[in-house]
């Protein structure tokens, strides 16, 4: 299929610089698959779409402030964004983008002041950088003191102290940081908007996406076929795919949050009908014709024109159906990207 099926004309002004005031204030628009209309409600009504005995699983990751400010030894200005740790090198090794990238050399060290540096220790091309931190405690110094939280680059502002709570969802696990982007469909809940789903019999179950830098990434190619998504880590427990088999068996429906979910969810393998743990990197990349097994309904945000997620949920609604929600969300004035409302695939 052509790219250019999967575009479509946003307004520059309705995409979203900062977050709802309240979370659960986001706008919802409701897309039921079995119809031809939409709807349109806030996200604080969300729960009266699940019954007793559904799941709702969503992804803990938690977003750390990868974007590093520093200087080179000359004086000139070095933005270092972390990637993730490369668990197979030895020392406090990253893999990391870089700018700018074509004045930079091998083993120049990039400095935050006079005691926090990191070496650019190999050119691994396009940008990309192998670096290296004194030592873990240094690394957690220097994402400590200097990191700033790694906003996308359509929202045309820098960083500022409530993005560290906002750019982040309430269930973010503290033992599960390693993402550069958030997991977004989750900025809608509350805690309390979760208790209300708990005492509704609703199992709420956390599987972990770290989300990467090419979750922006455009698609190139002018077939979508050709297009490839970057690996990122992802990890369903064996609790929770037990717990989801036995929801399924009791009849109960599976709501994701997210992309990232349905990216792990569909990763597992399956076995006589049941899904399996899984742990790993994944590359996975659902575009039309894939045979969604995982879940039954969705919650996510509005996407990127001609993007890997836009494709992801064309396959799950169809193609014409879901720009048809675009548009709808579009003359209705909706927020787009990130900061963003949401949308309920049904």
């Amino acid at each position: 299929m052509d790219v250019s099926l999967f575009d479509y004309h946003l307004p520059k002004e309705l995409i979203a610089q900062f977050p709802a005031r309240r979370r659960e204030q986001s706008r919802m628009l409701l897309l039921d698959r079995g119809g031809t209309d939409f709807r349109h409600e806030r996200f604080q009504g969300f729960p009266d779409y699940l019954k007793m005995g559904d799941a709702l699983v969503v992804n803990n990751t938690r977003v750390f402030k990868a974007r590093l400010l520093g200087k080179r030894i000359t004086g000139g200005k070095v933005e270092v964004f972390l990637i993730r740790r490369l668990d197979d090198e030895p020392g406090e090794v990253w893999e990391a983008m870089a700018r700018p990238s074509r004045r930079l050399k091998e083993g120049e060290r990039v400095f935050f002041d006079d005691k926090l540096s990191l070496e650019l220790l190999t050119d691994m091309n396009n940008g990309r950088w192998q670096v290296l931190f004194g030592s873990p405690t240094a690394c957690a110094r220097i994402i400590s003191r200097y990191g700033h939280v790694p906003l996308p680059q359509y929202i045309g502002r820098e960083d500022q102290p409530s993005d560290i709570r906002r750019y982040q969802t309430v269930y973010a696990d503290k033992n599960r940081s390693g993402a550069v982007a958030a997991p977004t469909a989750g900025f809608h809940f509350t805690r309390s908007l979760l208790d209300r789903l708990k005492a509704g019999g609703v199992t709420v179950l956390e599987v972990t996406l770290h989300v990467g830098p090419g979750t922006f990434k455009p698609i190139q190619t002018d077939n979508i076929e050709k297009h490839t998504v970057d690996a990122e880590y992802a990890e369903l427990p064996a609790h929770v795919a037990a717990t989801l088999n036995q929801v399924r068996d009791r009849g109960g429906a599976v709501f994701a949050v997210g992309t990232t979910t349905v990216r792990t969810l569909e990763s597992a393998d399956y076995v006589n009908g049941e899904i399996q743990p899984f742990g790993g990197m994944t590359d996975l990349y659902i575009k039309p014709g894939h045979q969604f097994r995982s879940f039954d309904h969705l919650v996510t945000n509005f996407h990127l024109p001609k993007s890997s997620l836009l494709v992801l949920v064309a396959a799950l609604v169809g193609r014409e159906r879901i720009l048809e929600a675009y548009a709808e969300a579009v003359c209705e004035r909706y927020r787009f990207y990130s900061y963003g409302d949401a949308m309920l695939i049904l």
